[in-house]
């Protein structure tokens, strides 16, 4: 995506590991002029940020239903077309409640549909309402976290029943979704990314198996999403890709 004057940003999700570490790379990056940070938390005391770094952000709280969804994308009216960059950093994996499935008999209906409402209900959901936003003549390239367990192919494990579900439900809606966007917003290049195991709160239970050099720092994954997006051809083609910018089987 070549670089363009006055681009902005929006990340859905911005208290998350992942999210914080997008909204620091956004407001460093001296191309982008304006980063709109959506989050269910209020904002937090900002860390030093780059001069002027803070004048660039613009904070919304959202609770994550539908209603609530609707009326953030009334307040980017003002933003629309001019969205360069768009990351979606939604993700459940574990709680309080409930624990990613070992077996058949851990398999748990209200913890399927929490599940399935956090990776793949509200994306799509940001999906469909933003696209009169993100509609336009600005090359516009949408991020979604997914996860190589989404990947039908690749699961050689089982397991996990409702993450894995979930995402490759995700990826599916995102494929349907990439071949409207590409006949009526052709600006906009959709992207299903696989961060990898990043050191966030949704991997913590699980590190410890992580093997010696594979778990990445928040900043680290941002920095190489952030180059991904930079580099992504305006094709109309959802394409699914990990950190290092490797193409994953469906």
């Amino acid at each position: 995506m070549s670089a363009q004057n006055n681009q902005y940003a929006l990340i859905l999700g911005a208290s998350g590991g992942l999210g914080a570490a997008l909204l620091a790379q956004f407001l460093a990056d001296p191309s982008i002029s304006r980063v709109v940070a959506v989050s269910s938390q209020s904002q937090p005391e900002q860390p030093a940020m780059p001069e002027g770094a803070s004048s660039k952000l613009v904070w919304i709280t959202c609770s994550y239903h539908e209603v609530s969804m609707a009326q953030v994308v009334d307040q980017l009216t003002p933003y629309q077309g001019q969205f360069s960059r768009v990351c979606i950093c939604h993700g459940l994996l574990h709680s309080d409640t409930l624990w990613p499935e070992k077996r058949l008999e851990d398999i748990n209906a209200d913890a399927l549909h929490e599940v399935f409402q956090s990776n793949t209900v509200v994306p799509t959901l940001w999906l469909k309402l933003l696209f009169k936003v993100l509609k336009g003549s600005t090359p516009c390239v949408v991020a979604t976290l997914s996860a190589r367990v989404g990947s039908i192919t690749d699961n050689r494990m089982g397991g996990w029943h409702a993450y894995r579900a979930s995402k490759a439900a995700l990826n599916m809606l995102l494929k349907n979704m990439a071949i409207e966007y590409a006949r009526r917003a052709k600006n906009v290049k959709l992207m299903a990314f696989h961060p990898g195991t990043t050191d966030t709160g949704l991997s913590k239970p699980f590190q410890a198996s992580v093997p010696s050099g594979k778990l990445f720092t928040p900043t680290f994954v941002a920095s190489q999403l952030s180059t991904i997006m930079s580099d992504a051809q305006q094709d109309g083609v959802l394409c699914y890709v990990d950190w290092n910018g490797q193409v994953i089987d469906w």
